[in-house]
């Protein structure tokens, strides 16, 4: 019987990666990342941005996260926002101070040359989660097996063991700080709920919005309270009001042996496609580290118009 499950779910995943556009962008890859985040869609943003408006107002990101799409697309003016206090931290001190950006970094990197580099990183995770902040977490973030920010539901531990990787050096960090403060010069960051976020956007603007993976959600980060009716109900009023608005949603990903499917509001979009994300890296954690050829993951892009 999961023998069967499997071929089905590997029919419907061949259909759907038949399905992906192929990228016909101008726009350059801008691969260099600041943070490490699993469910990152930065090595995806130009063909996300491929079916954006060709002319929208302010750009508008609920979900910041690592920011993949917004690196990529550097607009003049944008929103951009989190609910996770730590992660904000970064954020904030990216446009605020961000030689004091670096030296959280820089400091926390020379510990692994005294202390070694698991004990370092255990010391570290020890002290973040004693109290949770920025400081610690873009360490972590640089450091944790993958990018993989794993949390205990109950109590918001952070559980993520240390990457096999070395972490990159003060220097290099530097110079991602640097390139990520002019791409996102024109950006005003927020701590804030994803509403309170939307409700910002003028008949116009464009609102991107790349949710926690609906069917992961119990360990990852930030998103135990995160309601997806809670997101359409909003994006629908987004949408009465004139706002463009752009959703990336779980399109077709292994849960043990179960497809994960959404159900969407009927006549909410107007249009879908599919983008190829490759891999699973929460999948291949879960499994140890194994390549899983069939695990391969699509995101639904939900578009609010036509393109």
């Amino acid at each position: 019987m999961g023998r069967q499950v499997n071929q089905i779910s590997l029919e419907l995943i061949q259909s759907a990666l038949d399905r992906v556009p192929k990228s016909t962008s101008s726009r350059k890859p801008f691969k260099t990342q600041l943070l490490k985040w699993v469910g990152n869609k930065q090595k995806q943003a130009i063909d996300i941005i491929e079916f954006f408006p060709k002319n929208y107002g302010m750009y508008i990101e609920p979900f910041l996260g690592s920011g993949g799409v917004l690196g990529v697309l550097a607009p003049e003016k944008a929103v951009a926002s989190d609910v996770f206090p730590p992660l904000f931290q970064i954020w904030e001190a990216l446009h605020s101070d961000k030689e004091l950006l670096k030296k959280w970094y820089a400091d926390r990197y020379a510990r692994t040359l005294v202390e070694g580099k698991v004990e370092a990183y255990k010391n570290i995770l020890a002290s973040y989660n004693s109290s949770p902040n920025g400081a610690d977490f873009i360490f972590l973030l640089r450091t944790c097996y993958g990018g993989v920010v794993r949390f205990r539901k109950r109590d918001g531990y952070m559980s993520t063991p240390c990457g096999a990787h070395n972490p990159i050096s003060p220097d290099k960090f530097s110079a991602r700080v640097d390139e990520w403060f002019d791409r996102t010069r024109g950006t005003q960051f927020f701590l804030c709920d994803f509403e309170e976020t939307m409700d910002k956007a003028q008949p116009g603007d464009l609102i991107y919005c790349d949710p926690p993976y609906v069917d992961s959600q119990a360990i990852l980060y930030g998103a135990q309270d995160f309601s997806l009716s809670r997101l359409f109900d909003k994006i629908l009023d987004c949408k009465n009001r004139g706002v463009f608005v752009a959703l990336s949603i779980d399109g077709t990903k292994f849960s043990g042996d179960k497809l994960c499917s959404v159900n969407i509001p009927d006549k909410l979009f107007e249009q879908e496609v599919f983008i190829n994300v490759g891999r699973s890296m929460l999948k291949r954690f879960q499994m140890d580290g194994k390549t899983l050829e069939s695990h391969v993951v699509t995101d639904r892009l939900l578009l609010t118009y036509k393109i």
